[in-house]
């Protein structure tokens, strides 16, 4: 059993996601460093260790229901002892990763809340775009830096790609029960930055926590994460206000390619997009 409710941040990247952590850890009942968690691969990596134990899967042999229940007792218990600096109730772990591994979360932790992020795709990889034309000498750490405009575009969307493979997670969700999909709660990144205070009281509201208010133009800054393991190609940098972000001017066919790829997400978060090549999100 865990010991805290645990509010899982994930989705797309250039999505809020760090901007909403950060807005989170106003709230006096919710702890949140703000940084990307390695607990999600370390759990997932833990499975597949242990799966490849033999000694391990010779006490599966002999009493399955006992060495399982200490398979679950010790995921938890590394998870509790995660969040064991702080006695809040809530805690915020923010990984990509756990939109694709829900359902291991949902065995885990039954209770479990989930915020996704979401943005108009074309902005987010003009916003990839856009950074890496600040640091043309430093190399994507997949390797993009090579290619052209259109077929970095392609590769940042393909299945296994920085957007692509959350986008995947995504669609898959619609295979999951209502009972695990209605664990998630979509935060669209321009409501977000058009009415932080709308949004964030939206968010408290779902996770049963009472309202509480910021101040957009007075934010709390910490030590953001570092940028190096991402070759400063997604920067997290945390600022003391909110302020519109720049809008990024796509090329025609690299929108069109994404608006057709990937119409049913456009359809659920931006229907009055879908048949303009060139969105405006005013």
């Amino acid at each position: 059993m865990l010991n805290q409710n645990i509010v899982y941040v994930t989705g797309l990247p250039r999505a809020g996601s760090t901007l909403l952590c950060q807005l989170l850890s106003h709230h006096v009942e919710l702890y949140a460093t703000g940084h990307s968690s390695p607990l999600c691969s370390t759990l997932t990596g833990l499975r597949q260790h242990l799966s490849d134990d033999v000694f391990f899967r010779a006490q599966l042999d002999v009493d399955f229901d006992l060495t399982y229940q200490r398979l679950t007792n010790a995921f938890q218990g590394f998870m509790n002892g995660w969040f064991a600096e702080t006695d809040k109730r809530w805690v915020v772990d923010k990984n990509r990763g756990w939109l694709q591994h829900i359902e291991t979360v949902a065995h885990l932790d039954p209770n479990f809340k989930m915020l996704v992020c979401v943005r108009e795709l074309g902005q987010v990889y003009g916003s990839v775009e856009a950074q890496h034309q600040k640091t043309l000498l430093l190399d994507f750490p997949d390797h993009l830096a090579n290619l052209s405009r259109y077929d970095r575009a392609d590769r940042l969307f393909a299945a296994k790609g920085v957007v692509g493979e959350p986008m995947q997670s995504m669609i898959a969700l619609q295979d999951l029960g209502t009972e695990l999909q209605n664990r998630l709660y979509y935060v669209v990144f321009e409501h977000l930055m058009q009415d932080p205070a709308a949004v964030m009281g939206g968010i408290y509201e779902w996770l049963g926590l009472p309202a509480a208010t910021f101040d957009p133009q007075n934010l709390a800054v910490r030590p953001h994460e570092s940028d190096s393991y991402y070759r400063f190609k997604y920067p997290h940098e945390t600022r003391k206000r909110i302020s519109p972000p720049t809008k990024h001017t796509i090329p025609p066919r690299i929108q069109q390619q994404i608006q057709e790829q990937f119409s049913w997400f456009y359809k659920t978060f931006y229907p009055g997009l879908i048949d303009s090549k060139l969105p405006t999100l005013e």
